[in-house]
This record gives structure tokens, C-alpha cells and sequence, in this order.
């Protein structure tokens, strides 16, 4: 995967935008005109894309007992997938045997950790709350250690009734610096998801990798997850966001259930020269959607087709 700067000199490369005052903003239009600019059957040759699987996709059985996370494991490689994404709400344990247990099994059967997840989110207008979300963040960068694996993904999170937008960005940006402090010394990257609440705007998530500058901040880009502005719809802001994305999650239907134009996306990953996880964040959420069972190798399926169209190897 590029390092940060890599992505930021990618963003210069292209002109994808001047960064401009306090905000360090990238502007929308030129990004949208970019990376929409001559894509058909474009094939970038230094995109790495890889099919991964999050274990949210499979959150009603991972919940309820009917799947373990070792069964999810296989399942991946049922699925002929490169990677998973580990959710940490569905570890049984966080104690070193188990942990090492799980990436055993990975590996025996050549799969990878892409990541794992964790709920904590930063926005916290108490002082000891963010202390407390900071302890948090540090004990899920260990277990993502543990597990062998490089990334973590973080929430900012919903802004508190009566708080300022720009105390919460405030919030963020102290919380992770330090975290990236820490994850760093291990060597593993923290990706704060476009995500509900605060995070839900290109421009927002660009200010706060600005501000935090770090090699180990990054975006865990989960395409459908902004909110359209007049500037940007949600394309757009994918563009915007690709050049500092960690991992990638991807659904096929938007908020209003709208399908997602994939080979639009793919396109835009490719013009980015993005290297890394492409995982499917299965959620039958619409009426008439499917059931796990048959909607995730559906997703998945598009996603390894998108993946091998799109790389270079």
C-alpha cells in the first residue's frame, strides 16, 4: 500500500484539487472532473486491488451463535477471498491465546488480516470521555497487533447535543494524534471511517487527516456512507477521500437504496492507483434485499470480477 505521502504527492501529481486555507480542503469539482475524466475501461498501472470480506457481513449469525469467527475464516476461503476484515464486537476474547488462535487458522489456510474494527469513537465532549475513548482505542491497537494484522478502523463519531462542529473536529484531531502516536510505534495504521456523524462529508475527513499528519492516519473508506453536497455528490467525495483511504468497504445500494454504479467506483480506484483491500460490508437492509447467505458470494463475486479488471497484477 502507498504511504501517506505517497497519496499526498498523488494529489499534486493529478490536481486534484489546491489544499487551501485552515481546513486544508480539497476542492470537490476539481476532483469530481479528475477522476471522472476519460475512465472507461481505464486500467491503472499501479492499482493493487484486492477482494476482502468484513465480518459485518455476516453480523445476524456472527450475533447469535450460528457462526464463530473461525468459521467466518473459512468461510473466506470458501469464498476464494484474499483477506477479512476482523469486527471486534464478534471476538469471543481478547486474551492472547485466542487471538493467536484465530490468526493461525488464517494463516493455514493463506488468508490475511486486512484489519480489524473496533466502535470507539473520538467525538466526546468531556474531557475524561475522550481519555477513556483514547485507553479504548489503545487496547483494540493491541489486539490488532495480537492478531497479526496492520490496520485498525475508528469512528469520530455523532456530534453531542449542543456542541460546535469545530470543537468536535478538535476532539478528533487531539484523539488521533495521540493514538496514531501509539498504533505507530507498532506499526499499525488507524483508518477513522466516513461513518455517521461528524465524519460524513469529504471535506471533514480530508481536514482532519490534514491536521492529524501522520503516516499511520488514514480513511477507511466506506463508499456509502456521505451525505451529498451541493458541491459533491457521493462519487465526488470518493474521489476526494481515495488518495488517503486505508481500507475500502464496499456495499451495493446507498442510503436511499439506490445501487451503487461499481464500475464507476472501480474506476475511480484505479485513476488513484490505489493498492489494497476492496471488502464487502454486506447489509440486507432494503425490502427484497437477501438474506447473508446468498447476498454476500453475490457482492463478493462483483467484487473479485471489479478487482481483477482494475489491477495491474
Amino acid at each position: 500500500m502507498h504511504s501517506m505521502v505517497n497519496r499526498r504527492q498523488f494529489v499534486k501529481t493529478v490536481g486534484l484539487g489546491a489544499l487551501a486555507g485552515a481546513g486544508m480542503k480539497v476542492a470537490g469539482a476539481q476532483v469530481a472532473a479528475a477522476a471522472q475524466s476519460d475512465v472507461s475501461g481505464v486500467k491503472s498501472g499501479s492499482a493493487r486491488l484486492f477482494p476482502g470480506c468484513c465480518a459485518y457481513s455476516y453480523n445476524e449469525a456472527l450475533r447469535h451463535g450460528a457462526m464463530t469467527m473461525e468459521d467466518f475464516i473459512l468461510k473466506a476461503v470458501e469464498l476464494r477471498l484474499t483477506g477479512v476484515d476482523m469486527t471486534a464486537y464478534y471476538l469471543k476474547s481478547t486474551d492472547p491465546e485466542y487471538l493467536h488462535s484465530l490468526r493461525h487458522l488464517a494463516y493455514r489456510h493463506a488468508v490475511a488480516f486486512s484489519g480489524c474494527a473496533c466502535g470507539v469513537s473520538m467525538v466526546q465532549a468531556d474531557a475524561q470521555k475522550r481519555a477513556d475513548s483514547l485507553s479504548q482505542i489503545k487496547k483494540w491497537v493491541d489486539v490488532t497487533n495480537e492478531l497479526g494484522a496492520s490496520h485498525l478502523r475508528i469512528f469520530a463519531g455523532v456530534l453531542p447535543e449542543g456542541a460546535k462542529l469545530k470543537d468536535a473536529i478538535d476532539w478528533v484531531v487531539e484523539s488521533m494524534k495521540a493514538a496514531c502516536d501509539y498504533s505507530g510505534r507498532k506499526g499499525i495504521t488507524l483508518g477513522v471511517e466516513d461513518h455517521e456523524g461528524v465524519t460524513q462529508s469529504a471535506d471533514l475527513c480530508i481536514e482532519i487527516m490534514q491536521r492529524v499528519d501522520s503516516p499511520y492516519a488514514g480513511i477507511n473508506l466506506d463508499i456509502t456512507n456521505f451525505i451529498p453536497t451541493p458541491s459533491q455528490d457521493a462519487y465526488a467525495q470518493i474521489a476526494s477521500c481515495i488518495p488517503y483511504a486505508t481500507n475500502i468497504h464496499i456495499r451495493d445500494h446507498f442510503y436511499d437504496h439506490t445501487p451503487v454504479d461499481m464500475e464507476r467506483v472501480w474506476q475511480i480506484f484505479a485513476h488513484a492507483g490505489h493498492q489494497g483491500f476492496v471488502s464487502a460490508e454486506y447489509e440486507p437492509n432494503y425490502p427484497g434485499s437477501l438474506p447473508a447467505a446468498a447476498g454476500v458470494p453475490k457482492l463478493v463475486g462483483d467484487i473479485e470480477m471489479l478487482c481483477r479488471k482494475y489491477s495491474s497484477c
